[in-house]
C-alpha cells in the first residue's frame, strides 16, 4: 500500500470557521479552516452516521447536527458526549495555493 498526496480543493474554498466536502475515492471528507490552517476528516460521525459538515464548526470543534458530540478536528478524537469513538484524520498540506490529502492507495 502506498500513500500519495491528491489535490482535492483550492486553499481559497476553506475560509476561516468553515467546513468545506471533498469525495475521494468515493468518501465524503470534511475541509475544516481553523487559525488558519486547513484540517481534513471524514465526513460521517461515528455515534450518529450524520454528516458532519451540516454541523457547527467552533473554533477546532466540529459538532455533530444529530445528537451535539463533538470532535477535535485536528485530532479527531470525540470533545462532548454522546460521541465516543473518534473520527479518521487525514494529513493535509498546502502547495501552491491547492490543499493536497494524503491518501493510501
Amino acid at each position: 500500500m502506498s500513500e500519495e498526496w491528491l489535490p482535492v480543493a483550492e486553499r481559497g474554498d476553506v475560509p476561516e470557521g468553515e467546513v468545506f466536502v471533498v469525495e475521494v475515492g468515493g468518501q465524503e471528507i470534511a475541509l475544516y479552516g481553523v487559525e488558519g490552517q486547513v484540517y481534513a476528516t471524514a465526513n460521517i460521525c461515528t455515534h450518529g452516521n450524520a454528516r458532519l459538515c451540516e454541523g457547527f464548526l467552533e473554533g477546532n470543534e466540529i459538532e455533530c447536527p444529530l445528537h451535539q458530540g463533538r470532535f477535535d478536528v485536528i485530532t479527531g478524537s470525540p470533545t462532548l458526549e454522546p460521541a465516543e469513538e473518534a473520527i479518521q484524520t487525514f494529513p493535509v498540506k498546502i502547495e501552491d495555493g491547492k490543499v493536497l490529502l494524503q491518501v493510501k492507495s
